[in-house]
């Protein structure tokens, strides 16, 4: 007999399991806590098989026939519909692993430990604020260069040009990574070259003349905060180095018989050497007798963790300047860029080695970090004594290119 919804809604569990059945195969199991599973029994290449159809009442008896006969046609055509739903499965599952998000997500995870932890989020946020939204659910091999555009535009109307840039890039790697694991055939963003206009360059706050440095070397003299701050202050100047590797800098790195601070640059990832002069020794030794012991230099509130990356700025505005228009942690390097070559004569090639910067030499070589090493030592010792005299308020003499 023909099943009935009102005796399937009816029906009670038991110890154990009860089939209620229908007609041509179709039939209910009520299980002991009271769940009721449509299922479809049929024969396969002289095989029983059995087929879900769903859970009653989510998936009702009218419902359960019409994927019964679903099933009973694919059979008739001379397909299993058992493998049909599993290659279903399959496909679905194929193209969820596929997709812009899933993909970006593995990308992003596999780079993690080689990027700063702040990239690594500022990148993430991005992707989720930004792009996620509208291309994470497309299969990779879908996305299109006007999709892109898109997402790009929507980014720039609201005035961040810079980010519409940098999430072109982001995307471009996402797509590259995708190229390598077999996840998609072509990157789309190329096609995109010229259709954000460039933005606008963003110089970081510098004070670049003799006598505002000398009134901001005396601001730092003057300094009342911690220790650590303030040392960290007093070296900026005098090692010039990106902020965020000034902050982690770590003991291990330091050789102060030899003067001399070795550590991997965080943009190319190569080995960096620092020449110390005697007045940045002498800092380091001071600071040694409180913090050498542990791993940082300058560590944070948490002895274990460097600094925080907002330290240096927020002492700068403690000491009264606009880090937005007068002078960042970063300004230190443009100050030095600019003085040493427009004061102290040093030659560009040698200031931009110092300053950790690709310069490509006749043989092609990018960055050496012992090349230049002699006249960096004289550099970096001159560096240090014409700033010592700036704070005194001594007048000061341009050094020969000679040096």
């Amino acid at each position: 007999m023909s099943l009935t919804d009102t005796a399937v809604r009816n029906a009670k569990p038991s110890e154990k399991p009860v089939k209620m059945y229908d007609e041509r195969g179709l039939f209910i199991i009520i299980t002991p806590a009271g769940g009721k599973w449509w299922r479809f029994r049929y024969s396969f290449g002289d095989k029983e098989k059995l087929l879900s159809l769903g859970v009653y009442p989510d998936v009702s008896l009218k419902e359960a026939r019409e994927k019964r006969d679903e099933a009973r046609k694919l059979i008739a055509q001379g397909a299993d519909p058992g493998a049909e739903r599993k290659a279903d499965k399959a496909a679905v599952a194929a193209l969820t692993e596929n997709c812009f998000e899933a993909v970006c997500r593995k990308w992003l995870a596999d780079r993690k430990d080689t990027v700063e932890p702040s990239q690594h989020v500022k990148t993430l946020a991005r992707m989720e604020n930004d792009v996620f939204p509208w291309l994470g659910a497309k299969a990779m091999n879908e996305i299109s260069s006007p999709d892109v555009l898109s997402v790009l535009r929507r980014i720039d109307e609201r005035g961040a040009r810079y980010t519409a840039h940098r999430v072109r890039s982001e995307i471009s790697r996402a797509f590259r990574y995708a190229i390598a694991n077999g996840k998609a055939e072509r990157d789309p963003c190329p096609d995109l070259k010229g259709a954000i206009p460039a933005p606008k360059a963003e110089h970081f706050a510098a004070i670049t003349t003799p006598k505002e440095v000398a009134g901001l070397l005396r601001a730092i003299d003057a300094f009342q905060g911690t220790f650590v701050v303030k040392s960290a202050l007093l070296l900026a100047p005098l090692l010039f180095v990106r902020p965020g590797e000034l902050r982690k800098a770590e003991w291990s790195g330091f050789d102060l018989d030899k003067a001399e601070w070795r550590y991997l640059v965080t943009k190319t990832k190569t080995e960096h050497l620092v020449p110390l002069a005697p007045q940045a020794v002498a800092i380091l030794r001071d600071l040694h007798a409180l913090t050498g012991a542990r791993r940082y230099v300058f560590p944070g509130r948490d002895p274990q963790k460097a600094m925080s990356e907002a330290a240096i700025n927020a002492a700068l505005r403690r000491m009264g300047y606009d880090t937005k228009t007068e002078i960042t942690g970063h300004g230190f390097r443009a100050m030095a860029r600019t003085i040493l070559h427009e004061e102290l004569h040093i030659r560009p090639e040698v200031i931009e080695h110092q300053l950790a910067h690709a310069v490509p030499d006749a043989l092609g070589t990018a960055y050496n970090r012992t090349k230049f090493l002699k006249e960096r030592q004289t550099m970096m010792h001159q560096w240090a004594d014409y700033l010592g005299k700036l704070k005194a308020g001594a007048a000061v003499v341009a050094i020969t290119r000679a040096a």
